[in-house]
């Protein structure tokens, strides 16, 4: 049956696939997964990101990276900071991730995801046996001094509203998956790690 316009949401019926989730599995030889990497802006997510998807391709693994600045730039760039449009961005992200799990990729998201909530949002609508959450960590005081993009300088002088961690909250995760110390541990350090992860999940 073919589209159709209607102005009900109600009225739109998922379709059936004859490809499955399992067979897309059998194609890639791996299972769909979601290494969610939160932590304050200039911690070191992107990066050690970058680097954690150069190592499974490298190794022939189906992989894509989904980066948070990247994303707002195309998909989410109608939305600004307020308390609803990050909940909206999150929103987005978790089900961008929750197609690419189901097409059996690995998939690393790097964005802030300042809020507990949508975090565990996130791991309920993905599934917790496909959900990592790795918690890249430093101190407020480390972001601000490394400041690589140049927004904490601007954010303490009043040019930036609603940042992370100077006029805007951070809920630092409880209880991660994977903690990353980026002030004691380097990016090698913090790729192996999510390496060994990656290869005990996928296994």
């Amino acid at each position: 049956m073919g589209n159709y316009a209607t102005s009900n949401p109600n009225d739109v019926v998922a379709q059936s696939d004859e490809i499955q989730y399992e067979d897309r599995c059998r194609l890639f030889k791996q299972q769909g997964l979601v290494l969610w990497f939160t932590g304050l802006s200039g911690s070191g997510k992107s990066a050690i990101a970058t680097q954690v998807e150069k190592r499974l391709v490298n190794c022939g693994r189906a992989v894509y990276r989904l980066d948070g600045d990247n994303l707002r730039q195309g998909l989410n760039r109608d939305l600004h900071f307020s308390k609803e449009d990050r909940d909206e961005n999150i929103r987005r992200i978790t089900e961008v991730a929750l197609l690419f799990k189901d097409a059996a990729f690995i998939t690393l998201v790097s964005v802030i995801s300042p809020y507990k909530q949508m975090r565990e949002f996130a791991r309920e609508r993905i599934g917790s046996e496909h959900f990592r959450e790795v918690y890249v960590k430093a101190t407020l005081e480390e972001c601000i001094k490394r400041d690589p993009k140049g927004f904490y300088k601007k954010a303490i002088s009043g040019q930036i509203k609603r940042f992370t961690g100077i006029s805007d909250p951070y809920d630092e995760p409880e209880n991660p998956d994977i903690l990353l110390d980026t002030m004691t541990l380097s990016v090698d350090q913090c790729v192996e790690q999510i390496w060994r992860l990656s290869c005990e999940t996928l296994k």
